[in-house]
C-alpha cells in the first residue's frame, strides 16, 4: 500500500496528463491517494422496487421491462425528447424521458427488462421517472459508489480509475491496525474494507468497511492529538505555588457566577500541579470566559510569570486588550498590545517590553507568532475563538517558552461528540451558566416583504437612544445576496434621521477600529456589517440584530451573531430574514426562534449540517473526516479513543513492530496539518 502512495496518477492505466491533472484538484496525487478517496454516497440497485412501490421523489432502483422507445420529439427550446414506456409484472406502468440522448433508441430495446435507477414523480395521475441512470436486468452491480468531482472529472471516470487502483493492491496487504485490536473490535482486514467500499456487493459489506476505515481514521486522529498531549505533560518549568483567585475576583466589578469560579479554579489547580495545562474553557455566548483568562493572567503574574493571549481578528484583540487594561492596571499589572496595525516604532517598544519582562500580559493578533517576539517568562499561553486558529498556531504560540501553561477559549458552544474530536490534546471546562441580568433575546423570522415594518421597528429603538446591527453576508452588489454597500445607501434613505455606518473585512485595520469606536461611543444608530463583528464586540447599548439572507448561515454563527445583542440590561431582539423555502432552513430558523441555548443549537447545527460544515468553513489546521460521520459514529469514536489511550500507555512512541503502521499514518496526517 506504501508503494502506491509512491506511485502517480499518470502512472495509472487509462489516466493521461490531463486526467491526472484533475485528479490533483481533487487532491489525489497518487494511486495511494485515489484509494483513500472514497465514495460520497451509493446508488443502491440491490433491492430494486416494483413500479407502484417506489417512493416518490427519492432516488431508487426499479425494475421494468420496455414496452416502447418513441422517436425523438423537440421542444419549443429546441431540446430533444425520447419517451419510454415500461411496465412492470404488476401491470403498472412508468413514462420516462431522456433528454439530448439520441443514443437511447439503440441501448433500450423493446422486450427487454432493465433496472431504471432516478426519482420517480406522479404528473396527472402517472409515474414519471426523468433521465434515469439504467442497466439491463443482471448486469448492474448492486452498490454503485458516487465520487467527489471536479470540472471534467465525472464520477465514472474515477470509479474507472479506482478499479484500476484495486487490481494494483499487493495481495497480501500490510495493515496499520494491529489484529490484537481488530479482533477486539470485530474489524474486517484492510484489503476487505477497500475492495468493499469502493464495490460493495451489497449494503451489508460496504456498512462493514465503512466502519473499519472509520475507526481507522479516528484512531490515527486521536493517537495524534494524545501523543501531543502526552507532550505537554513534561515536567512544567512554571510551576503556580500561590493561587491568588480570591485577591482577583475582589478586582471584578460584579460577582463571579459559580461556573466561573469552578473553571478558574480547575484551570489553577492545573498549572499547580508541576505539569503543563492544557485546557480548553467553553462556554456560551456572554457566559463570561474572558473573566477566567483574566484570572488565570492574574495568578501567573503575580507568581512573577508573564502571560500572552493571541485572539483571531485586530477589533477583539483591541476589545480585550481595552478591557484587560482597565481590569488589571489597577493591581499594578502592566498590558500591551500587539496588531499587525501598529507602527514599526510601537511593535519595536512592545516587543522589547515584552522581551526584558516588563511588559506582563501581552495581547494580540497572529502578529505574535513572528520570531522576534520573545519573552523574559513566558508562563501562559491563551488562544481565544480557537476554532479560528489551528493546532499548529495554538503550538506555534506555545514554543514561545518551555513547556508553558496552554488556556484556549471558544465562545462557539460545540456539540461533545465534536470536542471529542477536534480538543482531543485538551481537558475541558464547560462554562454552562450566564451571569445574572442577561435578557433572553426576543428572535423571529420574517420573509423580505416585512422588511421595511423590521427597519422601522429599529428606528423606533434608536429614537428611545439605543443601537442596531444589521449583517448582509455581501460587501458589494457583485453578488446577488443582500450586499453592505448597496443597503447602506438604501438604509439612509429609508432611514434618513439615524446615524448609519458600515463595516467590513476589506476595509484597513484603522478604518475598522474608528466604526466600532464610533458605534462603542454612541455615534453610529445602526452599523451595517459582515460577519466581522461576530465574535467578541460588546456594546450594551445595542439591542436589535438584523440579519439578512439568514439562510446563508449555520445555526452556531446565527448563534453567535444574536448573541452581540442582549448584553446591557435592555430588551434585546434578533430578526432573521430570509425567503428560503427548503425544509433545512427553516428547520433551522425554526431552531433559532424556539431556543437560546448555544449548546442545544450547537447539536441541531451538527445534526443538520454534519461536522464538515459545522464552522461555516474548514476547521483550520485539522483534517477533514473522510469517511468517519460524527452524528452516527460517536460509538466508534469512543472505542478508538479508548484504544488511542491504552495504546500510548502501553508504547508511548508507537515503535512497537506491530504499531509502525499507526505510526506512520500518524506521522503523514501530522505532517499535512502543519502544512495546511
Amino acid at each position: 500500500m506504501h508503494s502506491l502512495f509512491a506511485k502517480p496518477m499518470i502512472e495509472l492505466k487509462g489516466v493521461g496528463s490531463k486526467r491526472a491533472e484533475l485528479f490533483q484538484k481533487l487532491g489525489v496525487p497518487t494511486v495511494g491517494a485515489l484509494l483513500r478517496l472514497y465514495p460520497r454516497t451509493y446508488e443502491d440497485w440491490s433491492q430494486p422496487y416494483t413500479i407502484a412501490d417506489a417512493p416518490l421523489d427519492v432516488s431508487c432502483a426499479v425494475r421494468a421491462t420496455a414496452e416502447s422507445v418513441g422517436a425523438p420529439v423537440f421542444s419549443r427550446s429546441g431540446l430533444m425528447l425520447i419517451h419510454v414506456c415500461a411496465f412492470d409484472e404488476d401491470g403498472s406502468t412508468l413514462d420516462i424521458v431522456f433528454f439530448n440522448n439520441s443514443y437511447i433508441q439503440s441501448l433500450i430495446h423493446t422486450g427487454k427488462i432493465y433496472l431504471f435507477y432516478g426519482k420517480v414523480t406522479m404528473s396527472r395521475g402517472r409515474r414519471q421517472m426523468a433521465a434515469p441512470n439504467f442497466a439491463e436486468d443482471g448486469t448492474c452491480p448492486g452498490m454503485r459508489p458516487i465520487y467527489p468531482q471536479t470540472k471534467g472529472l465525472s464520477t465514472r471516470v474515477v470509479e474507472s480509475a479506482v478499479r484500476e487502483a484495486l487490481r494494483l493492491l499487493p495481495e497480501t496487504l500490510r495493515d496499520p491496525i494491529p489484529p490484537q485490536i481488530r479482533n477486539e473490535h470485530s474489524l474486517c482486514k484492510l484489503g476487505f474494507a477497500l475492495e468493499n467500499i469502493h464495490q460493495p456487493k451489497d449494503r451489508e459489506g460496504m456498512e462493514v468497511a465503512r466502519r473499519r476505515l472509520a475507526f481507522e481514521e479516528l484512531l490515527v486522529l486521536q493517537l495524534g492529538l494524545l501523543s501531543m498531549k502526552g507532550r505537554s505533560r513534561k515536567k512544567s518549568s512554571f510551576r503556580i505555588e500561590d493561587n491568588c483567585l480570591s485577591s482577583f475576583w475582589k478586582l471584578l466589578p460584579f460577582s463571579p457566577t459559580g461556573a466561573q469560579k469552578r473553571a478558574a479554579e480547575e484551570a489553577v489547580r492545573d498549572m499547580q500541579s508541576g505539569l503543563p495545562m492544557n485546557r480548553l474553557i467553553q462556554g456560551d455566548v456572554g457566559s463570561g470566559k474572558t473573566a477566567v483568562a483574566a484570572a488565570c493572567c492574574f495568578v501567573v503574574i503575580q507568581n512573577g510569570m508573564q502571560a500572552v493571549l493571541m485572539a483571531p481578528t485586530d477589533i477583539l484583540a483591541h476589545q480585550h486588550f481595552a478591557s484587560l487594561s482597565s481590569l488589571l492596571e489597577p493591581a499594578g499589572i502592566h498590558v500591551g498590545l500587539l496588531t499587525g496595525s501598529l507602527k514599526a516604532k510601537e511593535k519595536g517598544q512592545v516587543k522589547a517590553a515584552a522581551a526584558d519582562g516588563s511588559l506582563q500580559l501581552l495581547v494580540g493578533t497572529h502578529a505574535l507568532l513572528t520570531k522576534d517576539v520573545q519573552f523574559r517568562k513566558l508562563a501562559l499561553v491563551i488562544t481565544d475563538e480557537q476554532h479560528r486558529f489551528g493546532v499548529g498556531q495554538r503550538e506555534a504560540l506555545a514554543e514561545k517558552s518551555q513547556n508553558p501553561h496552554v488556556l484556549v477559549m471558544s465562545a462557539t458552544p460545540i456539540p461533545r461528540t465534536l470536542a471529542l474530536m477536534i480538543y482531543g490534546d485538551l481537558d475541558i471546562s464547560i462554562i454552562d451558566e450566564l451571569p445574572p441580568g442577561r435578557q433572553t433575546i426576543q428572535t423571529y423570522c420574517i420573509d423580505s416583504g416585512k422588511r421595511i415594518r423590521a427597519l422601522h421597528f429599529l428606528q423606533k429603538h434608536v429614537h428611545r437612544g439605543r443601537q442596531a446591527y444589521i449583517i448582509c453576508p455581501a460587501i458589494d452588489s457583485d453578488s446577488d445576496k443582500a450586499s453592505v454597500e448597496t443597503y447602506t445607501c438604501r438604509l439612509r434613505q429609508v432611514l434618513p434621521d439615524c446615524r448609519i455606518g458600515s463595516l467590513h473585512g476589506r476595509m484597513k485595520s484603522s478604518e475598522k477600529e474608528k466604526i466600532m469606536q464610533d458605534f462603542s461611543d454612541g455615534c453610529i444608530d445602526i452599523l451595517v456589517s459582515t460577519t466581522v463583528v461576530e465574535v467578541g464586540v460588546d456594546v450594551p447599548n445595542a439591542v436589535d440584530m438584523l440579519i439578512e439572507n439568514a439562510e446563508q448561515y449555520g445555526l452556531s454563527q446565527l448563534h453567535q451573531l444574536r448573541g452581540r445583542v442582549g448584553r446591557g440590561s435592555y430588551q434585546s431582539y434578533c430578526i432573521l430574514i430570509t425567503d428560503a423555502q427548503n425544509e433545512e432552513a427553516r428547520a433551522r430558523m425554526r431552531v433559532m426562534c424556539e431556543t437560546s441555548n448555544g449548546f442545544v443549537i450547537a447539536e441541531q447545527d451538527l445534526k443538520l449540517r454534519g461536522p464538515g460544515d459545522f464552522f461555516g468553513q474548514r476547521q483550520h489546521g485539522l483534517p477533514q473526516l473522510q469517511i468517519a460521520d460524527l452524528n452516527n459514529d460517536l460509538d466508534v469514536l469512543k472505542d478508538a479513543q479508548q484504544t488511542a489511550r491504552s495504546l500510548l500507555e502501553e508504547d508511548p512512541a508507537l515503535e512497537a513492530p506491530a504499531h509502525r503502521g499507526l505510526r506512520a499514518e500518524v506521522r503523514q496526517l501530522f505532517r499535512n496539518i502543519s502544512e495546511t
